[in-house]
């Protein structure tokens, strides 16, 4: 597939979906001509929601637009997906530290894989940096749980969150 530099790749387990996540999908539809926001499937990761229950929860939590693609891969490097879709670029956010770390050893990993390929980088508002699934999961049980927990995600995954 011919490489298209306007086109970047967002993966992520989305387990669950959070307001954080939001927010890097809408920058990521501003910085690029296409957004492929992608559940990557790490076979050794246990997860809390199926596949299929977590891409319904993406297309009813993410906008509609011709310029974004909703999908999935396994087993699969993250930089050979986003060559295969055709995507120049991986998008990646950085909430701390210790993300960062993590982070920029991928990067230099991705770009020993298949130099072509730029990791971008962005860092949330500091009203989401302390922000991320796991959080989110620990939160939930304790009473009043869903008065903190609304704030956190989009609809959907609460809806979810209170089913469970």
């Amino acid at each position: 597939m011919t490489m298209s530099p306007r086109k970047a790749v967002y993966a992520g387990s989305f387990d669950p979906l959070t307001n954080g996540h939001l927010w890097m999908v809408e920058q990521g539809l501003r910085l690029f001509d296409h957004l492929t926001v992608a559940i990557g499937i790490n076979p050794e990761k246990r997860y809390t929601y199926g596949l299929e229950e977590r891409l319904d929860i993406l297309r009813a939590s993410l906008p509609d637009s011709d310029s974004l693609e909703i999908a999935h891969f396994e087993n699969r490097y993250l930089v050979d997906y986003a060559a295969e879709v055709g995507a120049g670029y991986i998008l990646r956010g950085i909430r701390s530290a210790q993300d960062y770390e993590f982070e920029r050893g991928m990067r230099h990993m991705n770009a020993q894989l298949d130099g072509t390929i730029s990791t971008v980088f962005l860092m949330p508002p500091s009203s989401l940096s302390e922000l991320s699934s796991s959080m989110v999961k620990g939160l939930v049980g304790p009473e009043g749980w869903e008065e903190h927990v609304q704030k956190l995600v989009p609809a959907p995954v609460f809806e979810a969150l209170k089913i469970e």
